[in-house]
């Protein structure tokens, strides 16, 4: 039995006609172009195999708790990422490389306390960062500082402790009130005090005692290194002053005794 031969032309015109298969779609979620959805599917990770065309990804209300180092593939278009209501309580340094273009990140309605800058610096892109509802208690300046880009920070919602701490925040907050949205929903927790305070109602007057007593780690060091050298040439000081003195008494003593007369006794 012979082998039917399709003609080359007829071949490169079925190519055309036939594009090879797009990647899979994750098993747990659904996919159309250019999106994938993996809400609401229970995962406790991020799935790997995602198409590097991807532009949005929905990973809402499942139970990942932590992004590890690289937790996504290589996602050069990814615009939208959404992981609101996790259970998120750690994000490693490195866990978001790869994800340059990114512009808009929702990772509110979660466990976090705490944010490193490093986290952000590849996130060159972004323009929208949520970090609503969660634990933050304090965050650090460089974290919204590493975003080149940003354009509006979402805070609301944090129980936020309201002490010398917060001076730096404050300061970036006063010094970009247009980049912060609900700012009216940013409130102290702590102190008890001051709960339900507005972060934003505070005026340089309210943190004046801190700015007075506060010390950089820079002083501390120097306390640190100058302190026992202080202690140690002040024994030497007192040692070596103390010597001198009771060598001069002894000169004075030998002195006087060569300068006593001769008293020349008659029998």
């Amino acid at each position: 039995m012979g082998c039917w031969r399709v003609p080359g032309p007829v071949l490169a015109l079925l190519l055309l006609l036939c594009p090879p298969p797009s990647p899979a779609c994750p098993a747990a979620c659904r996919c159309s172009p250019r999106e994938v959805d993996c809400s609401e599917r229970g995962l406790r990770e991020v799935p790997w195999s995602l198409s590097t065309n991807t532009s949005t990804l929905w990973l809402g209300y499942n139970f990942i708790t932590v992004l590890r180092p690289r937790s996504f593939p290589p996602l050069p278009g990814l615009r939208l990422l959404s992981l609101v209501h996790n259970r998120l309580e750690l994000i490693h340094s490195q866990a978001l490389l790869g994800l340059g273009a990114l512009q808009e990140l929702d990772l509110s309605h979660n466990h976090l306390s705490v944010l490193t800058p490093e986290t952000f610096v590849p996130l060159t892109s972004l323009a929208t960062l949520n970090l609503g509802s969660n634990r933050l208690g304090e965050l650090e300046p460089g974290v919204p500082g590493a975003l080149p880009q940003l354009q509006a920070l979402l805070l609301q919602d944090n129980p936020w402790v309201c002490s010398c701490s917060i001076l730096p925040l404050w300061r970036w907050l006063s010094h970009n009130r247009e980049k912060v949205r609900e700012k009216s929903l940013l409130l102290c927790r702590l102190p008890e005090q001051l709960n339900k305070y507005p972060i934003m109602a505070f005026g340089d007057e309210s943190f004046r005692q801190c700015q007075e007593t506060s010390l950089s780690p820079q002083h501390y060091i120097t306390f640190f290194v100058i302190g026992p050298f202080s202690f140690i040439a002040s024994i030497f000081f007192c040692t070596f002053l103390g010597s001198l003195v009771v060598f001069y008494h002894s000169l004075r003593r030998e002195s006087h005794c060569w300068r006593r007369p001769c008293v020349c006794r008659v029998h």
